[in-house]
């Protein structure tokens, strides 16, 4: 048969130490998708005359509009260029590594944990048989048990 020597509270400081891990995985994970949208924001557009300059005073057409380049916000539809392009399907590539790495630091997490908790319910219903087998002894007939007294 096979005996274990598994500390609980050894068990548990080394899971707090994986869950600090983790928690910092997270936040990498956040910042980086943070940074790669903000660079996306920041890389421009492919359509032309989407610089985000003001125009002059005085540059104006006849019908009132500005002339020169008009201000993203102003276009009708978002427009997106080749590196905010190739950021997004970066992050579409690398989602599910990520989302799987994620899952399975917590379900390693949690794992450890029930294991432990099991093995402590084991050992506490193992010591409870054995003090309801220690009731059952008739100590008077184990008196002789062993030989003679001298």
């Amino acid at each position: 048969m096979a005996s274990w020597d598994i500390q609980p509270q050894g068990v548990q400081g080394q899971l707090k130490v994986v869950g600090t891990h983790a928690e910092d995985l997270g936040k990498v994970l956040t910042t980086l998708l943070s940074d790669i949208q903000e660079a996306a924001q920041a890389a421009g557009t492919a359509v032309p005359g989407t610089s985000a300059m003001t125009p002059m005073r005085g540059s104006m057409t006849p019908a009132g509009k500005p002339l020169g380049p008009v201000a993203p916000e102003l276009l009708p539809h978002k427009a997106t260029g080749p590196v905010a392009a190739a950021l997004a399907e970066y992050m579409t590539k690398r989602k599910p590594p990520m989302k799987a790495m994620a899952d399975r630091c917590q379900a390693a997490v949690l794992g450890a944990a029930k294991a432990t908790n099991e093995y402590v319910q084991g050992d506490l219903e193992a010591a409870k048989n054995a003090q309801n087998a220690a009731h059952g002894v008739r100590l008077d007939a184990l008196k002789d048990f062993g030989g003679k007294k001298k």
